[in-house]
């Protein structure tokens, strides 16, 4: 993933294949990876079994499953034993960094975990006081790099601490920026350190042309989409409980931003997904 110019594999022009559709007669659904969802939690509508179902038949045939604290990260574990395809995280969630990285440790020791996190910091709600969310990410970085796993993060209205709690602890080699919410400036730093950007259902939103932007100017081989759901339900289902199945609606969206083919979009989030969770061949 080497971040320099658009990347291989993104074809000129525009195309007549809608999210999740077969597009032109005769070939295959696209595949899509839903990089960061919390298909486990109880609020997904119709449950686990039934989100996991309606996904594949949408050509979401990969998810991950993200935990933000023991509780939650145990039930990522449980759904990806359960269904093909669906791969666990295991973190600790800055609203929860006051329950201790040690709540979760062991959990990392469980066969399949493709990422840590989601860790990070957030400042808009600061559920936990900021220097135990720093703290807790300190430690979920210096996890990632012990156990080469990627780390997920989320960041909210803290850019510059969260660039500076890495530079201090070191970068892991796979880090994902999930749910990016920054502009063009955010995107440019989140590149230089050699992060991906995922975009989830607020790049799609009328008052996000910043997000927007940085969609845009990101090399397509260091792109992810996502759902993040239950939460962040994109156009047009704003308003509703998310779910994976609608992951495609946040690949083509950015497909018509960038005004390429949405099956090369499919193709190259899907293989940056395969990648960077080191996942297993398709």
């Amino acid at each position: 993933m080497s971040g320099a110019g658009a990347g291989p594999g993104e074809p000129p022009g525009p195309s007549d294949a809608g999210p999740g559709n077969d597009g032109p007669a005769g070939l295959l659904p696209l595949r899509w990876v839903d990089s960061h969802c919390h298909v486990h939690d109880a609020r997904i509508p119709d449950g686990t079994d039934a989100a996991v179902a309606v996904a594949a038949d949408a050509g979401v045939t990969t998810l991950i499953t993200v935990g933000c604290d023991r509780e939650t990260s145990q039930a990522a574990i449980d759904a990806a034993a359960a269904h093909r395809g669906v791969h666990a995280t295991v973190g600790l969630h800055p609203h929860d960094a006051v329950n201790g990285v040690e709540t979760i440790l062991d959990l990392l020791d469980t066969p399949g975990i493709v990422a840590v996190g989601e860790a990070g910091l957030d400042y808009y709600y600061d559920h936990s006081p900021r220097e135990v969310q720093q703290r807790a990410f300190e430690e979920q970085i210096q996890l990632a790099n012990d156990r080469d796993l990627p780390l997920v993060i989320h960041t909210r209205e803290a850019w510059d601490d969260t660039f500076d709690v890495l530079a201090s602890v070191g970068v892991p080699t796979r880090t994902i920026f999930h749910c990016f919410t920054g502009g063009p400036d955010e995107a440019g730093r989140a590149l230089d350190i050699g992060a991906l950007l995922s975009f989830s259902g607020i790049v799609t939103f009328k008052g996000a042309p910043e997000v927007q932007a940085a969609a845009i100017l990101c090399p397509l081989d260091r792109l992810l989409v996502e759902t993040d759901s239950p939460y962040l339900a994109p156009i047009p289902h704003r308003g509703k409980p998310n779910r994976p199945a609608w992951v495609p609606h946040v690949g083509q969206f950015i497909a018509d931003l960038r005004d390429r083919p949405v099956d090369g979009i499919a193709r190259a989030t899907s293989a940056n997904a395969d990648e960077v969770f080191a996942l297993p061949s398709h």
